[in-house]
């Protein structure tokens, strides 16, 4: 794996990792721990402005936290910036020692973190940053990832690609509907929930799920689920 001045790893160093779900949030925390990082917390946020195409049942979340073993964070926002700051204060005034913010960003909102572990003298951890999503794709897979489709944006991709999950078949199918479409859905084309990964204890079985169209996009509405050992 190649470093830049954004992976600045240490053994003996604290994170959090803002969590989404989706897969890479999971491949980014997997590179960290694998790097040295204690992962303390899970922190998902939720938009109360408007329901964004990566949004989820808030308890599919849980589920994740659960079967992996780290504690969660859920908040409601209206400034992303401000409630992530909120929470580090939080958990610091707590005696919780947090050294680094883990991001699954590979190609947006830069500035955006930047500033925000500046402000609350954080490490920036991106391991993800600027590398090809192809390859990130394929790595995702390579690691274990067992990854679903759960949202789509509905004028470039139907409602037939929700449920799917991410292999090597999806790629080739992905390259034959659209070659401009991100590998990694960069461009909103597509989100993802992650179901197992090698962080995780016990595996997230979808036992219920709906179909649903809503602004542009079809939405996986997940309402049924359960933990299974592994």
């Amino acid at each position: 794996m190649e470093m830049d001045s954004t992976m600045a790893f240490n053994t003996t160093r604290n994170a959090v990792i803002s969590w989404t779900g989706g897969k890479d949030g999971c491949l980014a925390c997997l590179k960290a721990m694998s790097e040295g990082y204690r992962i303390t917390h899970l922190l998902h946020f939720t938009n109360q402005k408007k329901r964004g195409s990566h949004d989820m049942n808030p308890g599919i979340i849980r589920a994740q936290s659960e079967a992996m073993g780290i504690p969660l964070v859920q908040k409601d926002f209206f400034s992303y910036e401000e409630e992530f700051r909120t929470v580090i204060r939080y958990l610091r005034a707590r005696g919780e020692k947090i050294d680094g913010a883990v991001f699954g960003h590979i190609a947006t909102h830069r500035n955006l973190v930047d500033r925000i572990c500046g402000g609350l003298d954080l490490e920036l951890v991106m391991p993800l940053w600027t590398q090809d999503s192809k390859r990130l794709l394929w790595d995702m897979i390579a690691s274990g990832l067992e990854i679903v489709v759960v949202s789509v944006k509905g004028d470039l991709m139907g409602e037939e690609w929700l449920g799917r999950r991410i292999d090597g078949e999806f790629i080739w199918d992905l390259e034959r509907l659209d070659a401009s479409i991100d590998h990694c859905g960069e461009n909103g084309e597509f989100h993802t929930l992650v179901t197992d990964a090698p962080i995780f204890r016990k595996k997230v079985i979808l036992t219920q799920t709906d179909r649903v169209f809503q602004d542009g996009y079809w939405f996986l509405d997940i309402h049924g689920w359960t933990l299974q050992e592994k």
